[in-house]
């Protein structure tokens, strides 16, 4: 470890009870989007958190809850930015936490609260990380910092996009750094390069104006059958989707991304454990099950139709109602997606039926061989000491897209105070302070040396 290292590691260390009390005085800020509880104070105490440190600091309002952007000039005339929220989830069921979840506290080595990895932690070991930069530097940073911290991730980023599209010159930079990154249950950073677009849609279908008695089932038409109809147009047993050029611009995994999925671990056994999977979709097994994530899917839900309380009640309902979400791999478009899939409706003869869309988030991947994957990758394995994970697409999605393609494709890293076991959402979420100091560890390293990357 070189000398600028050492003493990055040293200045943190000696901080970092600072640091975990920052951290537990904004976690004990309660700020649930969900609700509004105490969201607009906290936005004003991160401000207070960026001013403090002589951040140029713009609380921009929205049509929902403010954003903070907070800027620092560097030597170099290259800028990294990164992305948190300071909105969390819903604390409930209270009964269930073992301290309130807005009274953090310390115990077993971790701070317990809500908001502690997610992602109040991961925003404070950030700043700490550009501490120690900045001390090493007497006050300059090697290149530019510029922070984007929202306050309604936990509501799906409804105004992040348009955001993103009226300050590109504002928020200018030449990669990003996103929030939530995790360690494996071994104690490996994981990386991920990317994640799925998603489109949420409901389908209603009515095929009356009320419930009817179900002895006239020879001549009143049924609802939840016309649904099951439409489901069965959209997706076969070989769980193909049946909507014309639904895959036609889906991109299938790159050579690199094929020799990332071949080093990661064999998933089954854990999946299997987990969730008591007997077969798993379409009979796939071993590390097909993590190539998989590069097939678009079509996920029912929920379906809503007719009597489903106790016993039974003999009727014919009359509306029937299905929750979809297709995830999208790299490529595809949620919009064109929507229309292909209204096309497909009206060709079937289900022109009757009620198409909403609920939301859409776009997919978004950076090649395994960009730089500044690349300095992500060096940096964590030295400050883990172990071989980082890369995953080339993960399942899920996020914002992300907001920013990469709108601010000129810029790469996208995620390390981060995040582990296996650290119930983010759930009752007792907690963040091991050890994880801390090494997330503000990894990344004042790479803010150090992006400068001249």
């Amino acid at each position: 470890m070189n000398p600028t290292a050492a003493e990055l590691d040293l200045f943190l260390l000696e901080h970092l009870d600072d640091y975990i009390t920052e951290t537990s005085e904004l976690c004990a800020q309660p700020s649930v989007s969900a609700t509004g509880e105490g969201v607009l104070a906290c936005a004003d105490l991160v401000e207070t958190m960026f001013e403090r440190r002589q951040f140029a600091v713009n609380k921009i309002p929205t049509d929902g809850n403010p954003i903070i952007v907070a800027r620092l000039g560097g030597v170099s005339p290259r800028t990294l930015l990164f992305y948190n929220h300071y909105d969390v989830q819903p604390p409930e069921p209270l009964e269930l936490w073992t301290t309130p979840p807005f009274q953090p506290a310390v115990r077993n080595s971790a701070l317990y609260a809500r908001g502690a990895i997610d992602d109040k932690g991961e925003l404070v070991a950030r700043l700490a990380a550009v501490d120690a930069v900045r001390a090493l530097h007497d006050g300059s940073l090697p290149c530019g910092i510029t922070f984007v911290v929202e306050g309604e991730e936990e509501i799906g980023s409804p105004h992040i996009a348009q955001f993103v599209r009226d300050h590109k010159e504002l928020l200018a930079c030449h990669g990003a750094i996103w929030e939530q990154g995790y360690v494996d249950a071994s104690g490996r950073p994981i990386n991920t390069l990317g994640v799925r677009g998603v489109l949420s849609v409901q389908l209603t279908v009515r095929t009356m104006t009320l419930d009817a008695h179900s002895g006239g089932a020879h001549m009143l038409p049924n609802a939840a059958w016309r649904l099951v109809r439409v489901l069965d147009s959209l997706k076969g047993p070989d769980e193909r989707i049946r909507i014309p050029s639904f895959y036609d611009d889906a991109l299938p995994p790159s050579a690199l991304d094929e020799q990332l999925f071949e080093a990661m671990p064999n998933p089954e056994a854990e999946l299997r454990a987990e969730y008591g999977v007997r077969e798993f979709v379409g009979g796939l097994r071993g590390k097909d099950l993590e190539r998989a994530v590069f097939s678009p899917t079509c996920n029912i839900q929920g379906i809503t139709a007719g009597y489903q309380g106790g016993g039974m009640k003999t009727v014919i309902p009359h509306e029937a109602t299905v929750k979809i979400d297709f995830r999208l791999v790299p490529e595809q478009d949620p919009d064109d997606i929507f229309a292909k899939l209204r096309a497909h409706l009206d060709a079937q003869g289900f022109a009757d039926v009620e198409l909403t869309r609920l939301g859409a988030m776009w997919p978004a991947k950076v090649p395994a061989d960009d730089p500044l994957v690349e300095l992500c990758i060096r940096t964590g394995e030295e400050v883990y000491g172990k071989p980082a994970l890369v995953e080339p697409l993960v399942g899920g999605s996020s914002p992300v897209y907001a920013f990469a393609k709108p601010l000129g494709g810029i790469p996208v890293i995620r390390p981060g105070v995040g582990h296996y076991s650290g119930r983010t959402h759930a009752p007792d979420e907690h963040m091991l302070i050890e994880n801390f100091i090494n997330a503000a560890r990894h990344i004042a390293r790479i803010v150090e040396e992006y400068g001249s990357l």
